[in-house]
């Protein structure tokens, strides 16, 4: 609640307000930066865990604030210029520390505050004081207060905003000074998001196009590799998309997190409607909302895209697993055929095999047969054989089906688990 007091600034005044984008490498450059401004000026710099930072230097103050991916330098110098915005606030800072100060400028701005007693500035004199550009004016404070601001840079590469202070004391004016600063702060950071946003356009629409004809081509695709191909080239646009989401998703967010931040302000300038002029909250919808929606239509599409593609890409891979699956079946059903073939190869094998086993049985029976003869033993050798050809067929014939129903019950591993628990019973 405290971090970041309202300053108190009694008119006349000048401000430079500085905004600088900064990356998390130069976050402490710029710590270093600002406590070299302190010894300069022999006043004690600030702890590295502060966020803000007000100290009087000479004759400025400066107030250092540090947000999420900016910092922030106002230098408020007391009084007045005999022309506004000739010798700014800035004028009285060192020229190499100024030059040398870190991060990316954002937002470079020049405040001028006159006090109530003032005479207002003509039509003549604003333009001047604004180099002929055209004005936008509000009367902010319920009428307490007048702005007048082109919202552009000028001849010193600054923009610049006058405000005439007609009836707030030093309290109001500070608070309505940070408030207009941030203001514009915030436009600016705003609209960093709207450049990526433009350059993305055409690559969405290309992307598009071409997600539309792979589409066109899956309609009257039939060949398992042409799916394929379709596939792959559907992977490599989800990858750019990917890519191009992680490039500008954060700026994109952050710039609807700043737009908000900017109607907020508008709102806590209580600016009155009923006048002639170009107010600033008809300037910001008509200047500012149309990039805050394009960045937030630019990140739908990335989205909308982003599932388009997941939605081919599931209809192509149920496409190629389905005729995977077919071509399975087919391969199966063939491998049952050659396995019913095979088994008839085997059962007629199977058949020989007992044929010629049983036939070297007999044959060996015939020589015993044989053999007994001259013992005196009154035996036929034919008929004997004759007699023992089905007792050695079916004798071979059960010794090979056990050991057939053996081998079979040995290499099913569910009959051998079964036989296994009822022998443990």
């Amino acid at each position: 609640l405290h971090a970041r007091p309202f300053p108190v600034i009694g008119s006349p005044v000048r401000v430079s307000h500085l905004a600088l984008l900064l990356d998390e490498d130069a976050k402490q450059t710029d710590f270093d930066h600002l406590c070299e401004l302190c010894h300069r000026y022999g006043v004690n710099p600030p702890s590295s865990q502060e966020n803000s930072f007000y100290q009087q230097l000479g004759d400025l103050k400066v107030r250092w604030e540090r947000h999420l991916e900016f910092v922030t330098y106002t230098f408020i110098r007391s009084g007045k210029s005999e022309e506004a915005f000739a010798q700014p606030a800035l004028s009285l800072l060192p020229a190499d520390w100024l030059e040398n100060i870190p991060g990316q400028l954002v937002a470079g701005l020049h405040l001028e505050v006159q006090a109530a007693e003032d005479k207002p500035l003509d039509r003549e004199e604003l333009a001047d004081c604004f180099e002929g550009q055209r004005l936008v004016s509000g009367r902010l404070m319920e009428g307490a207060a007048t702005l007048w601001s082109a919202f552009r840079l000028h001849g010193d590469g600054c923009g610049r905003i006058l405000l005439h202070n007609h009836e707030l004391n030093d309290n109001q004016a500070g608070r309505l000074i940070l408030r207009v600063l941030e203001l514009e702060t915030y436009r600016l950071m705003a609209l960093l998001g709207a450049r990526p946003a433009r350059d993305l356009a055409p690559i969405l629409r290309q992307l598009d196009q071409q997600l539309a004809n792979i589409i066109t081509r899956l309609s009257v695709t039939e060949g398992l590799e042409d799916e394929r191909r379709l596939l792959g080239e559907l992977t490599i646009m989800a990858a750019q998309i990917e890519r191009h989401s992680a490039d500008t998703i954060s700026r994109f967010s952050a710039t609807q997190a700043y737009y908000q931040l900017v109607m907020r302000r508008l709102d806590e300038l209580k600016e009155s409607e009923n006048v002639p002029n170009f107010t600033l909250k008809a300037f910001f919808a008509r200047r500012l909302t149309p990039a805050a929606n394009t960045c937030e239509s630019t990140s739908r599409r990335l989205e909308d895209l982003a599932a388009r593609i997941e939605r081919a890409g599931d209809l192509i891979r149920t496409r190629v697993d389905l005729k995977l699956e077919e071509q399975n079946r087919r391969l199966l059903a063939s491998m049952n055929r050659r396995s019913r073939v095979q088994l008839r190869m085997k059962e007629t094998v199977e058949g020989l095999s007992i044929a010629a086993i049983s036939y070297y049985g007999v044959s060996l029976l015939g020589y015993l047969f044989g053999a007994l003869e001259p013992l005196g033993l009154p035996l036929n050798v034919n008929v004997a054989k004759a007699v023992a050809v089905p007792l050695v067929v079916g004798s071979v014939w059960w010794v090979t089906r056990r050991i057939k129903k053996f081998i079979v019950e040995a290499s099913d591993p569910e009959r051998e688990g079964h036989r296994s628990g009822s022998e443990e019973r």
